[in-house]
């Protein structure tokens, strides 16, 4: 439970830059790909619906996947949308379509911030936290977190920067014990997942009365118990799914493709800076000699 915990406070120090894919679903429907890397999980376990009402109702989630298909409200249900996504630390982002539409890229990565360090505030001052060392415990994991400049940037649903750095399902540590539920969230059974050819540690997490989420309207929890995955090798939440209440099913599914690969200017900019991709070989045609 620890090392979960350990996991989700981890983030800030595993990667720099993030390519994959993401999905979100707002409306009732489970994914029926969170236990794809296995044989079908029992009622009970990490992953599994609670009973057979439940079950009844992601196969019926399921079967209205298609365009078109309405829920038992008789409500027309559209496919979620995925989208690709590239991110580099600090605040440089890039949302396409599958399809290579362009849906948002951070404008302004190279702007003077010389108006942040008069405003009389002390955050502006703060390094990124990379730049700062943590506590770590035995496994290489972050136990304690140091004053930083955190935060992610932002883009559609409100959960995107929470699922980015989950460090809201862990709190701070260490935890005063004799507080009743000092924890932020109560987890079930853990186990160790293939989650899109990575290993991954999921839980049914539980929120406590001192859970305090990122972004107050969006957090990555929904009420009763929730369903998520953590990345091992990035600390990053690649799906949550909600098990209980009107927001069954609610969740995201995220795809890693790329962790810390070189990404130019030019992914982010509004306009081209035109330089070149030192990646590629350049050749160089002299031409007949003479």
């Amino acid at each position: 439970m620890e090392q979960f915990r350990d996991l989700c406070r981890s983030s800030p120090w595993k990667w720099q830059s993030l390519r994959f894919e993401l999905r979100f679903r707002q409306a009732p429907g489970a994914f029926d790909a969170m236990d794809a890397a296995g044989d079908p999980a029992e009622p009970g376990e990490p992953g599994a619906p609670a009973n057979s009402d439940e079950s009844a109702s992601q196969d019926a989630a399921d079967g209205a996947e298609g365009p078109g298909s309405t829920d038992e409200t008789g409500a027309v249900q559209e496919p979620d949308a995925t989208v690709n996504c590239w991110l580099r630390r600090p605040h440089a982002l890039r949302v396409e379509t599958p399809d290579g539409t362009l849906l948002h890229s951070t404008t302004g990565i190279n702007d003077s911030k010389d108006g942040l360090f008069i405003s009389g505030r002390r955050k502006p001052w703060l390094l990124p936290a990379h730049l700062v060392t943590p506590v770590y415990d035995d496994g290489g994991l972050v136990r304690r977190r140091p004053e930083a400049a955190y935060g992610e940037p932002r883009f559609g649903d409100g959960r995107f920067p929470a699922l980015l750095d989950p460090v809201e399902l862990a709190g701070d540590a260490p935890v005063p014990l004799d507080f009743p539920f000092a924890n932020v969230t109560e987890p079930g059974p853990i186990a160790l997942v293939d989650h899109e050819g990575r290993p991954a540690l999921e839980s049914i997490l539980t929120p406590n009365p001192s859970y305090r989420p990122v972004v107050a309207e969006h957090p990555l929890l929904y009420p009763g118990r929730t369903a998520v995955r953590i990345d091992a090798g990035t600390g990053v939440c690649v799906a949550s799914q909600s098990l209980d209440g009107p927001t069954t099913g609610a969740g995201h599914w995220l795809k890693i493709l790329g962790v810390d690969e070189y990404m130019l200017d030019d992914l982010f900019v509004e306009v081209s800076m035109g330089l070149t991709d030192v990646r590629s070989h350049i050749s160089w045609d002299v031409g007949p000699s003479a």
